[in-house]
């Protein structure tokens, strides 16, 4: 049973109650997500905890590129309005890496992989690094945040 998805329905329960809108708003949005998620495929079925954030984290990114284009545009109403829905999103998201921890996190994942290769790894094995440091990051970063830091470091 996913408590995540329970502790979305139940925030959502006390947004409603305190009367914050952009909170309800954004909380039936995310509900929305994970069912349409649930019931995508060849049969339903219910996510788990790591399914739900990642339904999140896609979300929230969305969000932070609405408020791009929008701040872009001259719309800073809606720029605003986007922000606060990411940040009522970070909320159920993990901690994200800093760009020191998520080097030194790359760098560790780099050594391990070159320990199963026999030799440092190159641009050649960026697929193989990228994998293993996913699994590490989990969440932490987003994808083509670690991708830039997984290229950085293999090209030195």
């Amino acid at each position: 049973m996913a408590e995540l998805k329970d502790r979305l329905r139940a925030d959502l329960s006390t947004a409603i109650k305190s009367r914050s809108t952009v909170t309800v708003a954004t909380l039936r949005m995310a509900l929305a997500a994970i069912t349409t998620e649930e019931v995508s495929g060849s049969s339903a079925r219910e996510l788990s905890d790591d399914e739900v954030l990642v339904v999140l984290a896609r979300e929230a990114k969305k969000r932070r590129e609405a408020a791009e284009v929008f701040a872009a545009a001259g719309r800073d109403e809606l720029a605003t309005r986007e922000r606060a829905e990411g940040e009522v999103l970070a909320r159920y998201l993990p901690q994200q890496l800093s760009d020191d921890e998520l080097m030194t996190l790359v760098g560790e994942v780099i050594e391990n992989v070159a320990g199963q290769l026999g030799k440092r790894p190159n641009l050649g094995q960026l697929g193989l690094v990228m994998k293993a440091a996913k699994s590490k990051v989990a969440g932490r970063a987003e994808g083509q945040r670690l991708a830039t830091a997984v290229m950085a470091a293999l090209r030195t």
